[in-house]
Protein backbone atom coordinates (compact mmCIF):
# COMPACT_ATOMS: atom_id res chain seq x y z
CA UNK A 1 0.00 0.00 0.00
CA UNK A 2 1.19 3.42 -0.79
CA UNK A 3 -0.16 6.92 0.91
CA UNK A 4 1.38 10.19 -0.54
CA UNK A 5 -1.29 12.61 -0.12
CA UNK A 6 0.71 15.90 -0.28
CA UNK A 7 1.58 14.78 -3.92
CA UNK A 8 -1.62 13.72 -4.97
CA UNK A 9 -3.24 17.53 -4.08
CA UNK A 10 -1.13 19.18 -5.75
CA UNK A 11 -1.79 16.86 -8.71
CA UNK A 12 -5.28 17.67 -8.38
CA UNK A 13 -5.14 21.43 -7.51
CA UNK A 14 -3.56 21.30 -10.58
CA UNK A 15 -5.99 19.79 -13.07
CA UNK A 16 -8.64 21.92 -10.86
CA UNK A 17 -7.11 25.58 -11.65
CA UNK A 18 -6.48 24.35 -15.13
CA UNK A 19 -9.88 23.23 -15.98
CA UNK A 20 -11.76 25.89 -13.57
CA UNK A 21 -13.18 22.67 -11.61
CA UNK A 22 -14.24 23.30 -7.87
CA UNK A 23 -11.84 22.66 -5.13
CA UNK A 24 -12.37 19.55 -3.47
CA UNK A 25 -9.41 19.92 -0.74
CA UNK A 26 -12.87 19.62 2.14
CA UNK A 27 -13.26 16.20 3.41
CA UNK A 28 -10.45 14.79 1.81
CA UNK A 29 -8.45 11.88 2.82
CA UNK A 30 -5.10 11.02 1.41
CA UNK A 31 -4.83 9.14 -2.06
CA UNK A 32 -3.75 5.09 -1.43
CA UNK A 33 -4.69 2.05 -3.03
CA UNK A 34 -7.36 0.06 -1.73
CA UNK A 35 -8.61 -3.45 -1.89
CA UNK A 36 -11.77 -4.84 -1.67
CA UNK A 37 -12.26 -5.09 1.60
CA UNK A 38 -11.83 -1.22 2.11
CA UNK A 39 -14.05 -0.71 -0.52
CA UNK A 40 -16.66 -3.07 0.92
CA UNK A 41 -16.05 -1.32 4.38
CA UNK A 42 -16.65 2.04 3.33
CA UNK A 43 -19.49 1.14 0.74
CA UNK A 44 -21.37 -0.17 3.85
CA UNK A 45 -21.00 3.50 5.25
CA UNK A 46 -22.01 4.91 2.36
CA UNK A 47 -24.91 2.48 2.29
CA UNK A 48 -24.17 1.64 -1.56
CA UNK A 49 -25.81 -1.82 -1.80
CA UNK A 50 -23.06 -4.43 -2.44
CA UNK A 51 -24.64 -6.51 -5.65
CA UNK A 52 -24.05 -2.79 -7.44
CA UNK A 53 -20.67 -2.34 -6.08
CA UNK A 54 -17.90 -1.50 -9.17
CA UNK A 55 -14.52 -0.92 -9.30
CA UNK A 56 -12.85 1.90 -11.99
CA UNK A 57 -10.65 -0.49 -14.51
CA UNK A 58 -7.28 1.78 -14.67
CA UNK A 59 -7.16 1.26 -18.40
CA UNK A 60 -9.71 3.87 -18.15
CA UNK A 61 -7.09 6.71 -18.12
CA UNK A 62 -5.91 5.18 -21.69
CA UNK A 63 -8.87 5.31 -23.28
CA UNK A 64 -9.25 9.03 -21.90
CA UNK A 65 -6.23 10.15 -23.38
CA UNK A 66 -5.89 7.93 -26.45
CA UNK A 67 -8.77 11.29 -27.78
CA UNK A 68 -7.96 14.13 -29.38
CA UNK A 69 -6.99 16.29 -26.57
CA UNK A 70 -7.67 19.22 -28.56
CA UNK A 71 -11.06 18.43 -29.84
CA UNK A 72 -12.26 16.89 -26.82
CA UNK A 73 -10.83 18.67 -23.87
CA UNK A 74 -13.76 19.88 -21.84
CA UNK A 75 -14.90 16.30 -22.57
CA UNK A 76 -11.72 14.29 -21.15
CA UNK A 77 -11.49 16.69 -18.14
CA UNK A 78 -15.48 16.62 -17.16
CA UNK A 79 -14.88 12.56 -17.39
CA UNK A 80 -11.88 12.52 -15.60
CA UNK A 81 -12.97 14.46 -12.06
CA UNK A 82 -13.50 11.92 -8.91
CA UNK A 83 -17.26 12.73 -8.24
CA UNK A 84 -19.41 11.60 -11.24
CA UNK A 85 -22.86 10.70 -12.18
CA UNK A 86 -24.32 9.56 -15.26
CA UNK A 87 -27.33 9.06 -16.29
CA UNK A 88 -27.75 6.57 -19.77
CA UNK A 89 -31.36 6.11 -21.26
CA UNK A 90 -31.11 3.76 -24.10
CA UNK A 91 -27.58 3.61 -23.97
CA UNK A 92 -27.07 7.69 -24.15
CA UNK A 93 -25.77 9.94 -21.71
CA UNK A 94 -29.26 12.13 -20.87
CA UNK A 95 -28.01 14.08 -17.78
CA UNK A 96 -24.48 14.21 -16.35
CA UNK A 97 -23.21 15.58 -12.30
CA UNK A 98 -19.88 16.73 -12.25
CA UNK A 99 -18.25 17.67 -9.36
CA UNK A 100 -16.74 20.75 -11.30
CA UNK A 101 -20.24 22.41 -11.81
CA UNK A 102 -22.10 21.96 -8.30
CA UNK A 103 -19.85 24.85 -6.71
CA UNK A 104 -19.82 25.03 -2.79
CA UNK A 105 -17.94 25.32 -0.35
CA UNK A 106 -16.83 23.58 1.88
CA UNK A 107 -19.34 21.29 0.81
CA UNK A 108 -20.54 20.87 -2.48
CA UNK A 109 -24.18 22.17 -3.90
CA UNK A 110 -25.54 19.55 -6.02
CA UNK A 111 -28.85 20.66 -5.72
CA UNK A 112 -28.33 24.58 -6.44
CA UNK A 113 -30.86 25.47 -9.21
CA UNK A 114 -33.53 22.98 -7.73
CA UNK A 115 -31.57 20.15 -10.73
CA UNK A 116 -32.57 17.31 -8.17
CA UNK A 117 -35.75 17.94 -7.49
CA UNK A 118 -36.82 15.94 -11.30
CA UNK A 119 -35.63 12.44 -12.30
CA UNK A 120 -33.28 12.74 -14.59
CA UNK A 121 -32.07 15.76 -12.84
CA UNK A 122 -31.76 19.06 -14.59
CA UNK A 123 -28.57 20.53 -16.82
CA UNK A 124 -25.59 20.69 -14.83
CA UNK A 125 -22.67 19.69 -16.34
CA UNK A 126 -23.53 19.25 -21.04
CA UNK A 127 -23.84 15.52 -21.45
CA UNK A 128 -21.03 14.50 -24.42
CA UNK A 129 -21.45 11.08 -26.36
CA UNK A 130 -17.24 10.15 -25.94
CA UNK A 131 -18.39 7.19 -23.59
CA UNK A 132 -21.69 5.23 -24.79
CA UNK A 133 -23.04 3.20 -21.81
CA UNK A 134 -21.65 0.23 -23.56
CA UNK A 135 -18.59 1.34 -23.96
CA UNK A 136 -18.53 2.48 -20.34
CA UNK A 137 -19.33 -0.76 -18.34
CA UNK A 138 -16.11 -2.83 -20.38
CA UNK A 139 -14.43 -0.12 -17.66
CA UNK A 140 -16.31 -1.61 -14.77
CA UNK A 141 -14.75 -4.32 -12.62
CA UNK A 142 -17.24 -6.19 -10.85
CA UNK A 143 -16.47 -6.81 -6.76
CA UNK A 144 -16.60 -10.87 -5.79
CA UNK A 145 -19.94 -9.68 -4.27
CA UNK A 146 -21.16 -7.94 -7.49
CA UNK A 147 -24.49 -9.76 -9.76
CA UNK A 148 -24.46 -9.20 -13.17
CA UNK A 149 -27.42 -7.37 -14.79
CA UNK A 150 -28.44 -6.43 -18.53
CA UNK A 151 -29.02 -2.86 -19.40
CA UNK A 152 -31.84 -3.76 -21.57
CA UNK A 153 -34.06 -4.27 -19.02
CA UNK A 154 -33.79 -0.51 -17.50
CA UNK A 155 -34.96 2.49 -18.60
CA UNK A 156 -32.18 4.34 -16.84
CA UNK A 157 -28.60 3.13 -15.79
CA UNK A 158 -26.86 5.46 -13.45
CA UNK A 159 -23.21 5.29 -12.81
CA UNK A 160 -21.81 6.80 -9.80
CA UNK A 161 -18.27 7.47 -9.21
CA UNK A 162 -17.10 7.58 -5.16
CA UNK A 163 -13.85 7.21 -3.31
CA UNK A 164 -12.83 6.76 -0.22
CA UNK A 165 -10.37 9.44 -0.30
CA UNK A 166 -13.31 11.92 -1.21
CA UNK A 167 -14.48 11.73 2.17
CA UNK A 168 -17.63 13.02 3.44
CA UNK A 169 -18.30 14.34 -0.08
CA UNK A 170 -18.34 11.17 -1.50
CA UNK A 171 -20.76 10.33 1.51
CA UNK A 172 -23.05 13.28 0.90
CA UNK A 173 -22.57 12.51 -3.46
CA UNK A 174 -24.20 9.21 -3.09
CA UNK A 175 -26.94 10.40 -0.34
CA UNK A 176 -28.03 12.73 -2.90
CA UNK A 177 -28.24 11.07 -5.91
CA UNK A 178 -30.91 8.23 -4.19
CA UNK A 179 -32.37 10.48 -2.71
CA UNK A 180 -32.77 11.79 -6.58
CA UNK A 181 -33.68 8.22 -7.58
CA UNK A 182 -36.66 8.09 -5.27
CA UNK A 183 -38.29 10.62 -7.94
CA UNK A 184 -37.94 7.89 -11.07
CA UNK A 185 -41.95 6.84 -10.37
CA UNK A 186 -42.25 3.95 -12.15
CA UNK A 187 -39.02 4.38 -14.58
CA UNK A 188 -36.79 1.18 -13.84
CA UNK A 189 -33.61 2.68 -13.05
CA UNK A 190 -29.94 0.87 -12.33
CA UNK A 191 -27.83 2.48 -9.59
CA UNK A 192 -24.18 1.35 -10.56
CA UNK A 193 -21.81 2.69 -8.12
CA UNK A 194 -17.72 2.49 -8.46
CA UNK A 195 -14.94 3.20 -6.56
CA UNK A 196 -12.27 4.76 -7.68
CA UNK A 197 -9.79 4.73 -5.47
CA UNK A 198 -7.31 2.86 -7.28
CA UNK A 199 -7.49 4.40 -10.73
CA UNK A 200 -6.22 7.58 -9.19
CA UNK A 201 -3.97 6.03 -7.15
CA UNK A 202 -2.40 4.11 -10.53
CA UNK A 203 -2.89 7.03 -12.98
CA UNK A 204 -1.92 10.54 -10.65
CA UNK A 205 0.68 8.94 -8.31
CA UNK A 206 3.28 7.30 -10.68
Amino acid sequence: MKSIPTRFILVLTTIIAFSSCTKLIIGMNGIKEVDEATITKFGDKYKIPSEDSYELDTSYYSFLFSLDTAKYKSQIKNHYQPLQALYYNNGDLESFQVNCYAGGFPNLHWERDSIMTSFPPGAQAPPDSILSLSMHLNYLQPLSYTKEFSSSKYDYVVVVYWSRFMGRQSERFIEIIQENQKLSGDLKVKMVYVNTDNFFASNLTN
